[in-house]
Order: structure tokens, then C-alpha cells, then sequence
């Protein structure tokens, strides 16, 4: 019959072996935002997130991603501190919109348009600003007629996901 000092330590050996062996299975997400489950609800299934944290010259990232059946679905969110003018960011953003539409209780100067993004079938943007954070969201599909992000469904869930994010940057 084993001690209790022995069996302490099988099971803190066990224990860190299947810390060890679990940790690889799942991606690493700190999306500071939104999480991958609410992001995957907005995807239309299960997504996969990566974060890229702000550096001098890029903005914090956070992208996610859900691909099936060879097409994929991304949502991608960017926020940046602006301190010297950030409306002037969300004027210059602006510029490079397709066909802009103002929207109302998304923070300040919020604007949804289409995008032109590589790859992408169709693409929607909202960009806005919360005091000085400057932030766009960018839900896009890779496939032309898609039955799951038709572009009135796209219209709906970025604007909600625009009112989530600026919720969260309030």
C-alpha cells in the first residue's frame, strides 16, 4: 500500500501531465473585447481567435476565424489609442469606405460601409471611436452567395457586434 506522500505525488504528476497534454488542444485567445464563443455565434459556428496586442506603429488586433466546407468566415476587430486627434483617424478611415451609412448609439462618428478586403467574397466594416480608441470591426466571407452571412444578416450581426465592442470600450 502506497503512503499518502507517494500518492500526493502521483496525483500532482498526474495532474501537470494532463495540464501538459490539454493546453496544445485549444488555441489561446485574450481578446480583451470579445471571446471566441461570441465571436462564433456572430460566425455562424465554431470560430478560432488569435490576439495581437498594440505596438508603437499597429493597433491591438483580435481576429477570428471560422472555416468550413472551403469557405471561410472572419471578424476581425482593431483598437487603437489615438491621443493627438482621433477624429481625425476616423475621417481619415472613412475615406476608404464604399458606400457609407451613419450609424447612431455605436459610440462617436460610427460609420458601417462595405469593404474591399483580399480574399474576401463580400466584406462589411463598421469603424467608430470611444473617446480617444479608435476601433473597427470587419466581418467578411469568402464565398459570394452565402446562406449564412447574406449581406442583410451581415449589416445586422456587425452592428451588434459594433455595439457590444463599444459597450466594452466605454
Amino acid at each position: 500500500m502506497a503512503s499518502k506522500s507517494q500518492c500526493s505525488w502521483c496525483l500532482l504528476a498526474a495532474a501537470l501531465l494532463l495540464m501538459f497534454f490539454a493546453r496544445p488542444a485549444h488555441a489561446e485567445n485574450s481578446c480583451p473585447w470579445l471571446n471566441e464563443a461570441t465571436a462564433s455565434g456572430f460566425l455562424g459556428g465554431a470560430a478560432t481567435g488569435a490576439y495581437s496586442p498594440a505596438t508603437e506603429s499597429q493597433p491591438a488586433i483580435c481576429t477570428f476565424m471560422r472555416v468550413e466546407n472551403g469557405v471561410t468566415r472572419e471578424l476581425q476587430l482593431t483598437v487603437e489609442i489615438v491621443s493627438a486627434s482621433p477624429h481625425m483617424r476616423v475621417v481619415a478611415l472613412a475615406s476608404s469606405c464604399v458606400d457609407p451609412a451613419p450609424m447612431t448609439a455605436i459610440g462617436n462618428e460610427a460609420t458601417r460601409c462595405m469593404a474591399h478586403i483580399k480574399g474576401a467574397a463580400r466584406a462589411e466594416r463598421v469603424l467608430s471611436r470611444v473617446r480617444d480608441q479608435v476601433f473597427t470591426i470587419t466581418l467578411s466571407t469568402s464565398q459570394r452567395d452565402d446562406g449564412e452571412l447574406t449581406g442583410d444578416v451581415m449589416r445586422t450581426r456587425i452592428a451588434t457586434v459594433a455595439e457590444q465592442i463599444s459597450g466594452n470600450l466605454f
